[in-house]
Order: structure tokens, then C-alpha cells, then sequence
């Protein structure tokens, strides 16, 4: 008789870092320089702070005229050395190779704005087709496996021992960042709408990497508590043509035991399913969710 021996923890962790090392690292170029080509076209020659230290790098090129590839690489270099200390090796490795491309990227792509130069003085619009760019960078880099450093660092280290999420302490860096901004730029004409603006591109950003990294749902999960188990399992196996999983379920208050039905419906059915449900018990308790990927099972 054998026996399957468990991986460990570490192991487990080994080989997914391990997997497909070459084609995460291509796409992790690929995302950087996407990022990099949004800064250099969009946010840099307008002045728009959007967080990040690609953002502070905007500040100080506009203060001390430094180069913001060189900042970049500065601010990244110092911050692996306090995520080393912080958070460990292994949390920094994550972040040692686009603290390294990033950069890089940027320099490539730098003069690029002299031959792309989008000649328009709406910075709504400008900041609308930086972050879909910028926000494709991002959701691949992190679809890789792998973060560009800088920022990223800080926000884990506040989310670490802050004991907060990492979206408080992205709100946390990023929205002192775009307030600084204001500040230390007041006099060289940085206006208030850059701030507001940049506040825009902050969501842009955010919202797009999220659709890169779970795609847009093409299914929908739905969970339901309904009286009629019998005929709503039977509309959805029978009508509907997908098959149903049944749950056993006890309400929070009462205690009592129930039956919720999940099942999985392709999106462009969702009228049909919710119509269903509803015309066979008007008072079905259900939940929908959007289902972004669906594996395993026969």
C-alpha cells in the first residue's frame, strides 16, 4: 500500500512561485512597461500625482528637476532594505523584480513623449486613457505573481502592523501622496483640479487592474432559500439545463435547518433564472454573485 505524502506549506509556496518562472517574468516586463508608457505619455508631462512613488518622482522632477527613473530606482532600492526587515525574504522577493524593471521601463520609455505627444489641455481625458493603461499594467503585474515594489511595500508593512487592509493602507499612502502634491507643487501652478484629477486616476487604476486580475464574469453564482426546493431544482435542471448543488444551511437567529440551492448560470441567462425563481416562490431568498472563474468538478 502507498501513501501520498503532504506537502508542506513552503513546498506548496515553492512551487507555484516556481511555475512558469519564464512566462511570469515576460509578462511582468510587459505590465511594467505598460505602467511605464502611461507615466511618461500621460501623467508625467501634465503633472497629474497619483500616488505611488512614480507619483512622489513627479514631485521631485518638478522641484529639484531630478530624473524620475533614478528616483525610482532610489526609493525602490531603499524600500526592499525595510521590507527585508519588515516583512521578510520572502514577502521582498516578490516585489526585487519590478522594483528592478519598473524603473528600467521607465527609463526605456522616457523619451517617448517627445515623438507621442498628446496635445490636449483636458486632463479629464488624459487621466481616463492613462489609468486604462496604467491599470492594464497593474493587473498583469500582479496577475504574474508579482508586484512593481515601491508603494506596495509600504502598504504592506501599514497593513502588517497597522492592522489594517491593504486598501486602507493603499487609501493611506497613495491619498497622502496626492495631498502632498498639492502642497509642495501650490506654487510652481499645480492646481487643485490635478488633485481631483489625480483622485480619478487612482480609481481608474484600481477598477481595471481588478477586471485584468479576475476578468469579467461571464457566470453567476446563485445561492438560494426557498420553500419550493423541489420545483426550483427541477426548473433549473429541466428549463434551464444546468445542474444544481444542494447545501445544508442553518439560520443564523433561529437555528433552524435549511437547504440552499447553488448553482452556477451563464450571465446572458441571469433574467431567465432570477424570473424562474421568483414566479415559483415570490418570497425565495437568493444571493447572485458574479462567478469569474469555474474549475474542477466531472
Amino acid at each position: 500500500m502507498f501513501f501520498k505524502v503532504k506537502k508542506s506549506d513552503t513546498e506548496i509556496m515553492k512551487m507555484i512561485n516556481n511555475k512558469n518562472l519564464l512566462k511570469r517574468y515576460v509578462t511582468l516586463f510587459v505590465g511594467c512597461t505598460l505602467y511605464a508608457l502611461a507615466f511618461n505619455i500621460f501623467f508625467l508631462p501634465k503633472d497629474i500625482v497619483y500616488g505611488g512613488v512614480s507619483g512622489v518622482s513627479i514631485i521631485t522632477n518638478k522641484i529639484f528637476n531630478l530624473e524620475p527613473s533614478l528616483f525610482i530606482l532610489i526609493a525602490d532600492i531603499i524600500l526592499l532594505i525595510v521590507s527585508y526587515f519588515a516583512l521578510g525574504l520572502e514577502k521582498t522577493k516578490g516585489s526585487l523584480a519590478g522594483s528592478i524593471i519598473f524603473p528600467l521601463c521607465v527609463k526605456l520609455t522616457a523619451s517617448l513623449g517627445n515623438y507621442i505627444n498628446v496635445d490636449t489641455d483636458n486632463l479629464i481625458l488624459i487621466a481616463i486613457f492613462g489609468a486604462i493603461v496604467a491599470g492594464l499594467g497593474s493587473g498583469i503585474n500582479f496577475k504574474s505573481g508579482f508586484t512593481m515594489g515601491g508603494t506596495d511595500i509600504i502598504n504592506q508593512i501599514i497593513s502588517k502592523y497597522g492592522k489594517v487592509s491593504i486598501g486602507k493602507a493603499m487609501l493611506m499612502s497613495d491619498g497622502l501622496i496626492v495631498i502632498g502634491a498639492g502642497f509642495f507643487l501650490k506654487s510652481g501652478g499645480y492646481a487643485y483640479e490635478n488633485v481631483m484629477v489625480a483622485i480619478i486616476v487612482l480609481y481608474i487604476i484600481s477598477l481595471i487592474s481588478d477586471k485584468v486580475i479576475l476578468g469579467i464574469s461571464q457566470s453567476k453564482a446563485f445561492y438560494i432559500i426557498t420553500e419550493h426546493e423541489t420545483d426550483v431544482k427541477r426548473f433549473i435542471l429541466n428549463h434551464l439545463a444546468h445542474g444544481v448543488t444542494v447545501l445544508d444551511g442553518r439560520g443564523g437567529y433561529t437555528g433552524n435547518h435549511q437547504k440552499v440551492i447553488m448553482c452556477i448560470i451563464p450571465t446572458k441567462e441571469y433574467f431567465l433564472a432570477k424570473e424562474g425563481i421568483q414566479s415559483i416562490d415570490p418570497n425565495a431568498f437568493f444571493l447572485v454573485t458574479d462567478a469569474y472563474e469555474i474549475g474542477g468538478g466531472k
